[in-house]
């Protein structure tokens, strides 16, 4: 089964209970996931060659939790290039605001970029329709996690 690196933006915690509840049905499903709350560049190095879930939520005008930041602009200025990179992304946000989910779009385009090949739909949770991220994430999950080899 496949080896999962869950990588987690996070402001209140909401990103890091959908990652958490993600982690234990990968793991329902065979597959080896592991959280990482304040990703850094070495965790993402470590996981290389394996599949990468990213779950962040989006702060002010559609940035990036400080938590996972600094690690997106380490793929962005260091890394470059990952065409062996396959991946997921649930992204939280609140349509009330501009720039709905802006931190998993951005982690998402970024990605396309390099050349990485995303598995499966992006997931935009918005708060304004449901309170419990979880709620929506947790199928998502479920048929992701039928989609790793």
């Amino acid at each position: 089964m496949a080896k999962v690196g869950i990588f987690v933006g996070t402001m209140y915690g909401n990103s890091l209970l959908v990652a958490e509840e993600a982690q234990e049905i990968l793991n329902a499903h065979g597959h080896s996931a592991t959280v990482f709350e304040d990703p850094t560049a070495a965790d993402w190095d470590n996981n290389k060659g394996h599949y990468a879930l990213v779950v962040t939520s989006t702060t002010g005008q559609g940035d990036l939790p400080d938590s996972i930041a600094p690690l997106f602009h380490y793929l962005r200025d260091t890394v470059g290039y990952q065409p062996d990179l396959h991946y997921g992304v649930i992204a939280l946000g609140d349509s009330t605001y501009a720039n709905f989910c802006g931190g998993g779009k951005q982690f998402d385009a970024l990605l396309q970029e390099q050349s990485a090949q995303r598995i499966g739909d992006m997931l935009l949770i918005d708060a304004n329709e449901d309170p419990e991220p979880e709620s929506v994430s947790n199928p998502w999950v479920e048929h992701w996690a039928t989609l790793l080899k």
